[in-house]
Order: C-alpha cells, then sequence, then structure tokens
C-alpha cells in the first residue's frame, strides 16, 4: 500500500482536468472544422456545376466522396492528436503497425478491394448518384457511392449497403432516353384494323397531353397469337425515369377508348371457358 500513499493525487487530478480540458478542446475543433470543411466542399462542387455544366448526380456523388475522404482524413489527425495528449508517439506506432503489416494486410484485402472498384466505378462513369440501376442481385436507385459501398434504395424503400467489390456487373438504366412498352390485347372476333386505328388515336392524344414523350408512341402491329387473344403492341421513347408513368397513363386510356369503341379486353381463359361451355 505504499505506493498509494507515494501518489501525488493533487497532482495527478490537475494532470487529469487539463487532458479532459485538451479533449474537449479537441473534440470542439473537429467538429468545427468538419462543419466549415463540408459546407466549403459543397459550395465548391455548386460552382463546379454551375461553371463545368456537371450534371446533379455526378456532382452529388463526386460531392459526397469528397465529403467521406476528408472526414477519414479529419479523424486520423484527431487520432493522431489524442494519442500525443497521452504521450504515445504516433510515428512509432505507425512504424510498428508495419511489423504486423502482411498480417493486417491478409485481413484487409476486401476493403482494398472495395476502394479500388469504388475508384473506377467513379472514374468510368459507371454510374452516379440518383441513377437507377441493377447490381449485385439488386435495383434501385443510386443514393451514395462511397470509398466502401454503395447504397441502393429498392423501390420498396430498402436501402442496401452493397460493398463494391461485389460490383462485379452493372446494368444502369438511367443513361438516355428510355422505352415505355404496352401490350394489350383484343379478341378474337374484333376488327385488328380498327383497334389499331383506335390505338393510335390514344397515341396520339397521349403525345399531346405528356411532355415526358420524346418519340412516338406507336403501334407496332399484332405481337402475338394466343389462345383468346390477339396482343398488340405500342412502343414509345420516354425521358429519364418516365417509362412507366408514361404506361400507366397509355393503359389507363387505352381502357377508356376501347369501351367507348365496344373492342373486348379478353379473359385469360376465356377460350377454356367457352369450350367447356360448348
Amino acid at each position: 500500500m505504499n505506493w498509494l500513499e507515494n501518489i501525488n493525487w493533487a497532482e495527478l487530478a490537475v494532470d487529469a482536468g487539463i487532458i479532459l480540458i485538451q479533449l474537449i478542446a479537441i473534440l470542439i475543433a473537429f467538429m468545427i472544422v468538419r462543419a466549415i470543411g463540408k459546407k466549403l466542399i459543397r459550395s465548391s462542387f455548386s460552382k463546379v456545376q454551375n461553371k463545368k455544366q456537371m450534371s446533379a448526380g455526378r456532382t452529388q456523388t463526386l460531392q459526397a466522396l469528397a465529403i467521406s475522404v476528408f472526414s477519414y482524413i479529419l479523424i486520423f489527425i484527431t487520432l493522431v492528436i489524442v494519442l500525443g495528449i497521452f504521450g504515445i508517439n504516433a510515428a512509432g506506432l505507425i512504424a510498428g503497425a508495419g511489423i504486423i503489416g502482411l498480417a493486417i494486410g491478409f485481413g484487409a484485402q476486401g476493403l482494398v478491394s472495395d476502394i479500388v472498384t469504388g475508384f473506377f466505378l467513379l472514374l468510368e462513369k459507371q454510374l452516379d448518384v440518383g441513377d437507377y440501376v441493377t447490381t449485385a442481385g439488386y435495383d434501385g436507385i443510386v443514393e451514395e457511392v462511397g470509398l466502401r459501398t454503395t447504397q441502393l434504395r429498392s423501390f420498396d424503400g430498402t436501402l442496401n449497403f452493397i460493398p463494391n467489390r461485389e460490383i462485379g456487373s452493372l446494368s444502369n438504366h438511367s443513361r438516355g432516353n428510355m422505352r415505355a412498352l404496352v401490350d394489350i390485347g383484343i379478341s378474337y372476333s374484333d376488327n385488328i384494323d380498327h383497334a389499331m386505328t383506335v390505338l393510335q388515336e390514344v397515341c396520339d392524344r397521349v403525345k399531346e397531353e405528356n411532355d415526358m414523350v420524346v418519340e412516338g408512341p406507336d403501334v407496332v402491329g399484332v405481337q402475338m397469337i394466343g389462345e383468346s387473344d390477339i396482343t398488340l403492341r405500342v412502343i414509345a421513347q420516354t425521358q429519364n425515369m418516365e417509362q412507366w408513368g408514361v404506361e400507366r397513363q397509355l393503359r389507363k386510356a387505352i381502357k377508356e377508348a376501347f369501351d367507348e369503341n365496344n373492342i373486348d379486353i379478353p379473359f385469360p381463359h376465356q377460350v377454356y371457358i367457352e369450350k367447356q361451355a360448348e
């Protein structure tokens, strides 16, 4: 117990108080620098977007990446300063880490692969924030592209965190105009030419009403002859991500036009039911 009696508790309390004040000051400085840094990054990218006419999605992607890199660097610097307060030589610690670097390297292969893959995804402009993509078994809207993971929001609202190394192949549905496609069936008793004329009238009306339509809609013709119906196809080119809205508008307008012109849309098993009735 003699060693307890030899401790200068007053001096120890003063030292602890000084360390605590330093840690609080570092934490406050960290938060201030991070807030200012993020604000400067956002302001810089906003100016670059206006000056170089960069797309909003591309700007958000690179901005998020820059903020992520800035945060990692700031955290590293803060950690080195904190270690210095406790008398730990950060340089010696880093040098010591080099001795076990080989072992760490094997464990960090996935992390390195994530970073390298993420770098090439951005370099080759394979995807941007706001793009609709299919990759790694998921499809949805890209919300963020980071150094390690890509965040993909599915249409049911699920946010998927995908390690970049798992993005082996990627389909980007947001590059250029999209195709709206509607197949509609008519019964064998209806006149095909009359049905196609009604369909084209509907298409012309939708084109006048919807500015999202780039080309068409046009009636292609008979797509398939089935057991109970004859399928007619309508195709249009729309602005990016607007194809579903145009398809819904076309289906509604077609159903209303067919009702007005007494054109039947047969049930899937109509032929089977008629045979049973015979």
